[in-house]
């Protein structure tokens, strides 16, 4: 039992990341290290933050400065997960953007289950607007801590907090055996793909479904959002993602060929 916990917490402190978006106060950012650190997590990882770390992050961290020069920044979301297994962003009930939501037990146990099979990464948004829809479109699943409706703002450190909190749990054995409940949701076989691999074939169905005029002029935002959930839930392999992306090259080349049929049947028309 010992080893199969000392397991889990190193794949908590090797593989799990707390990744924080468009940080407005840079003292949030070490007061977050200080959340992370004290439930035994080591991967801060920083997109875009408003400021860079300062004397207030440092102050904040009380002792966990560390973590904050370890830090790598990233320009956008999707770069700082690009070669991650799982993806849960941390945001309030009523969002745009439909994903599957966990209450933070669930969601620490997944993250666990998937750290098995590579990096996660638990997205926390903007202090004042959390995470934007775009970016949420590149979560697998969406995070949210029930606090009281009358007063739900909770600070980003808190909010940090919470969600490490919940990962150690896990890490410990938790009630009910989390981690090997979770363990059902992972894809079978070599593992899910890295989140790359799935943008890339988000991208080309993007432009298959434009190429067979499959949205009829309607918007495709919609479908593409749907389609997004689907696939996600699937937890697709990097063999399946080749596979998929080869029935959509064979497509787009077929659209292109009747096309150019059309075309030529149009000019001996004239």
């Amino acid at each position: 039992m010992s080893e199969s916990v000392s397991t889990r917490e190193s794949l908590a402190r090797e593989r799990v990341r707390i990744v924080l978006v468009g940080t407005q106060h840079p003292g949030n950012i070490g007061a977050a290290a200080r959340a992370m650190k004290t439930m035994g997590l080591a991967r801060l990882v920083l997109v875009a933050p408003e400021k860079a770390p300062d004397r207030d992050t440092v102050a904040m961290a009380a002792g966990a400065d560390d973590l904050v020069e370890a830090a790598p920044v990233f320009d956008t979301l999707a770069d700082a997960v690009a070669d991650c297994a799982l993806v849960l962003g941390c945001t309030a009930r009523s969002r745009r953007v439909q994903l599957e939501q966990l209450e933070p037990a669930e969601g620490a146990a997944r993250a666990l289950a998937f750290a098995a099979q590579g990096p996660v990464a638990l997205v926390f948004g903007r202090e004042r607007t959390g995470l934007d829809n775009n970016e949420l479109q590149l979560c697998h699943a969406s995070i949210h801590i029930p606090s009281d409706p009358d007063f739900s703002s909770l600070n980003l450190a808190a909010a940090v907090q919470v969600l490490s909190y919940e990962v150690r749990v896990a890490a410990l054995g938790g009630e009910g055996g989390r981690p090997a409940a979770a363990a059902a949701v992972v894809a079978s076989g070599e593992g899910p793909a890295p989140h790359q691999e799935l943008e890339g074939f988000f991208a080309q169905l993007a432009q298959t479904l434009d190429a067979i005029d499959f949205h009829k002029g309607r918007t495709p935002d919609s479908a593409m959002r749907k389609l997004r959930r689907l696939y996600l839930r699937a937890g697709l392999g990097s063999a399946e993602i080749r596979l998929l992306r080869g029935v959509l090259a064979d497509t787009q080349r077929m659209a292109m060929l009747a096309g150019r049929t059309g075309g030529e049947q149009d000019s001996r028309s004239d």
